[in-house]
């Protein structure tokens, strides 16, 4: 009843809060899904979310604002934003600001309204009612001798005032929660109820939304009356509530009127104005608190976690494929779960690694569990779909390698003879090189597709990962073969042989160098790897290095220590490695691998597929030392002759890219005082420099989230793994200081480098955004694929699901930004009426991004930019889709995600 009537809006609507830094998209339009679908099928469509609520995350990205944007919003609202950013925009009324979130989608699907709250959640100080708090509350009784309502309700006017000052409109949004508050909501509203109703707290009161209004453009404020964990005892805080807002408005010429109200009421109230606004087309990384925190940190925290979150949603979206294409039933919890797994990780405490540690465990936990479940899901699909499960039900089963980032997988170790199906979720036919973990030292391969046997080569297991602390598995070699011409959302399956002969294992060869017809790489003097182009003037060194983290009390700005959230090194550069390690070359058919050791706990295998146009930098670090009491926080450095004006480029969510500026906001003049942390932004998936005078790039993609720079022209910076000693004192309260098995973590993960020509063929890039998106699941067990034919390779599935009532939820996606290819950047147009192999489209409707509206349905309100800003051209209306003589034609444009809701009719398998 309170939703249908408009007194109970909900906001935001994702399963969490989610983190903006170190989340994929993909992840975002899942868990955001997932969360609408449950409103909806809770409350009804009344309950379905306006407005964007992201209060708490440390930094915004303009990817989030574009989500939203084509998630049908009208503006979002957040609180926290950079203390310099924050000065400039209260002093010039820009705290509400149109955020051009994307220059590929244009004004009419990406342009957000956007909010920055005037005290983040928080209520006014001195106005919190909770019991965590210890602020005065409201005392109406004029016999008793605390009464304190006009002075109360004096303090409150003053600043409602202040704030509305900084804000262009009359209203303004008074926040009054927090952390943790709200345990006893009731004594919280009524303190609410008395200063809404009172004043000398009424005073008080007003002159804070004065001070606040001051800053914001319009006469409408809010202040939010909340925390974390606020409103445990609800009925004290609303009950000081309805006296607040009573009595302030109760009072003799006040300027200021205060009601309870919602976000979406708050933006309608500003549209009514029809005012003009002005815009934002970049985002808010890094954040900064103060002078000497910047929230840099989190970018890399907990770096398994970051790994494990992004395999799980590999391996859900392989999940929700496989139960469309083979129509498995009676696996909807196990879904849901997963579904729901996935999106606690996107939480801004959960994949930002910024949890303490029985957290992190628990969610690994949680994920772990949805994915071993997903498992008997990927088995039984397979069955099914292959015929096997009817013919061999009793023995039929197929096992996941959930380990095999530490080279370990229990199935393909034990057994002599084995198969191995290998899964493409992607659009089109891939190809991709296999390693498979074994005892033995010699194995024959054969496809179960054509009987073609692929060159197989055997090749040691690192000394570094055998080593890692826990692994149990007695593996010390890997199978390694190319899987070719995957097809699309289909799976090829190889059988796997142990030979009689022996010793065949590639061995240490006397080479210095490692080399293919684009790339020849050695190991210099200083212990450093070099990369020399053969084709263009292009070299690079890569090296490994660590930075102190400061420590310090926390008591003051000078005194900030680096932990969980904050990056702040205790010196102006990174410290160099003693170099005590050595190399190995191995070199074969399929791959060639340099074995590059730094130290006892920092080393990597470089890598050289024979069909491949990257090089693989498997990195291992760990675990990091801290016997000497100092907390330490590892990088590696690739360092090109490049020329780069200060410029990099990063992503935004693993999407559009966005263009970096060293020591340099577009915003503001920045003041900076922490020069290497006040330069990190996130990583994602990609980083890139750019020559502009030899038209050269380089490319580094990443296997997780990182933070990342460009510290000096020619170089990319990444940070691997951190290890500190101290809490940074905002919220965690344990040091990051990770241990597995009685050491310090270990952490493995992958770099992968491009590098040439700035106007790419088609194909290079195109091999880009293949491997940015690839990840083919490895089980243990030729099938066709779920596809009559391959998309263009400019466009994707991003998502195919079941869903409700037997309908299926499919999203297309163009994968290329307006000129980041040549043909690959067009629009492109696609029938998809034929194109599943296991059932066709009755009917199609599309939706909104968020899949909970359809998008002839969807009229978000419409906010008008300022003069002085670039006005986008109206774009062309969206192509109606249907069904019109048995074709289902869908045109995409640059960087546009499509949303469907299908019913089909199923075929036999």
């Amino acid at each position: 009843m309170l939703i249908n009537e408009g007194r109970l809006e909900i906001i935001g609507g994702a399963w969490s809060m989610n983190d903006e830094a170190c989340t994929h998209y993909h992840s975002l339009v899942d868990q955001f899904t997932w969360g609408f679908r449950r409103l909806n099928d809770t409350f009804g469509s009344c309950a379905r979310p306006r407005i964007g609520w992201q209060i708490d995350p440390f930094g915004h990205s303009r990817e989030q604002a574009s989500l939203f944007a084509q998630m049908g919003f009208d503006g979002m609202l957040f609180g926290r934003i950079d203390y310099q950013d924050k000065e400039k925009r209260l002093n010039n009324k820009m705290m509400e600001f149109i955020w051009k979130s994307s220059p590929n989608l244009g004004k009419k699907r990406a342009d957000l309204f956007t909010t920055a709250m005037f005290n983040t959640y928080s209520p006014p100080p001195g106005f919190c009612f909770d019991i965590l708090c210890n602020d005065e509350p409201m005392i109406d009784d004029p016999d008793s001798p605390d009464y304190n309502i006009d002075r109360r309700i004096d303090d409150f006017l003053r600043y409602a005032v202040t704030q509305a000052s900084h804000y262009r409109t009359k209203h303004i949004i008074l926040t009054m929660g927090g952390d943790f508050t709200y345990q006893h909501a009731e004594m919280y509203f009524m303190n609410l109820d008395k200063l809404i109703r009172t004043t000398s707290l009424v005073e008080l009161f007003l002159a804070y939304a004065q001070i606040q209004a001051r800053a914001y453009k319009t006469n409408h404020i809010i202040l939010t009356m909340g925390d974390d964990f606020h409103y445990q005892q609800a009925d004290m805080v609303f009950g000081n509530l309805d006296k607040l807002i009573k009595y302030t408005n109760q009072r003799n010429g006040s300027v200021v009127n205060v009601i309870y109200s919602t976000p979406l009421c708050y933006l309608k109230a500003l549209n009514d104005l029809n005012l003009q606004w002005p815009t934002k087309s970049d985002d808010f990384f890094p954040y900064a608190s103060d002078p000497h925190s910047y929230w840099t940190g989190y970018f890399s925290s907990r770096p398994t976690v970051k790994y494990f979150e992004r395999e799980g949603n590999n391996m859900l979206q392989a999940s929700k494929q496989l139960v469309v294409l083979t129509n498995l039933k009676n696996y909807d919890k196990s879904l849901e779960h997963f579904r729901e797994a996935m999106g606690v990780m996107q939480h801004h405490d959960a994949v930002s690694g910024t949890e303490k540690q029985f957290v992190a465990n628990d969610y690994s936990r949680i994920l772990y569990e949805s994915m071993d479940h997903a498992g008997e899901i990927i088995s039984k699909a397979i069955g099914k779909w292959s015929g096997m499960e009817s013919s061999t039900a009793a023995s039929f089963k197929i096992f996941t390698c959930l380990q095999l980032n530490i080279s370990s997988c229990a199935f393909s170790e034990k057994s002599d003879t084995f198969m191995a199906v290998v899964y493409n979720p992607l659009s089109r036919p891939v190809s991709t090189y296999i390693r498979v973990p074994v005892q033995g030292n010699s194995y024959v391969v054969r496809s179960l597709t054509d009987g073609v046997y692929p060159t197989v080569q055997i090749v040691p297991i690192p000394e570094g990962v055998q080593k890692i602390p826990g692994r149990k598995s007695n593996a010390t070699n890997e199978v390694v073969f190319r899987a070719s011409d995957i097809p699309p959302l289909g799976m090829l399956a190889y059988a796997i042989a142990k030979k009689i002969q022996e010793n065949v294992v590639e061995q240490p060869q006397s080479a210095s160098f490692i080399s293919n017809e684009l790339y020849n790489i050695s190991v210099n003097t200083n212990g450093d790897l070099t990369v020399h182009w053969n084709k263009q003037n292009m070299n690079v060194v890569q090296s490994f290095h660590y930075y102190i983290g400061a420590e310090g009390n926390n008591e003051n700005f000078i005194n900030r220590s680096s932990g969980a959230y904050i990056f702040r090194p205790k010196e102006l550069s990174a410290r160099n490695f003693a170099y005590s390690g050595s190399y190995k070359i191995y070199k074969g058919p399929v791959v060639q691998e340099l074995h590059h050791t730094i130290n006892d706990w920092v080393s990597q295998v470089v890598r050289i597929y024979s069909e491949e146009q990257h090089i693989e930098f498997d990195w291992l670090v760990g675990p990091i030392p801290v016997k000497d009491k100092i907390g330490k926080e590892i990088v590696t450095r690739y360092s090109s002759n490049l020329q780069t004006d200060k410029t990099f480029y990063t992503d935004s969510n693993g999407r559009e890219m966005l263009k970096r500026v060293r020591n340099y906001r577009p915003t503001w003049n920045l003041e900076l005082m922490e020069p290497i942390s006040g330069n990190y932004y996130p990583v994602t998936s990609k980083i890139t420099l750019k020559d502009e005078k030899k038209q050269l790039k380089l490319n580094i993609l990443v296997d997780r989230a990182q933070g990342g720079s460009s510290l000096e022209d020619g170089d990319v910076e990444l940070m691997l793994h951190r290890r500190l000693l101290k809490d940074d004192a905002f919220g965690v309260g344990e040091a990051l200081n990770e241990t597995a098995f009685g050491e310090g973590l270990v952490v493995r993960g992958t770099h992968y480098l491009f590098g040439g020509k700035v106007k790419n063929t088609d194909t290079f890039v195109l091999k880009e955004k293949e491997l940015a998106l690839k990840k083919c699941d490895f089980g243990m067990f030729s099938l066709t694929s779920g596809l009559n034919k391959a998309l263009p390779p400019n466009v994707h599935i991003l998502t195919l699901e079941p869903w409700k009532d037997d309908t299926i939820l499919l999203r297309l996606e163009h994968l290329f930004e307006v000129g980041e290819g040549q043909r690959m950047s067009q629009p492109v147009e696609v029938n998809i009426q034929n194109l599943f192999s296991t059932f066709s489209i009755e009917s199609i409707k599309e939706t909104t991004l968020g899949a909970n509206q359809l998008l002839s349905e969807n009229k978000p309100m419409k906010w008008e930019p300022e003069m002085n800003d670039i006005i986008q051209n109206e774009e062309e209306s969206r192509q109606t889709v249907g069904i019109h003589d048995n074709v289902i034609n869908v045109l995409l444009k640059p960087m546009e995600i499509r949303t469907f809701i299908l019913t089909v009719k199923r075929t036999s398998l």
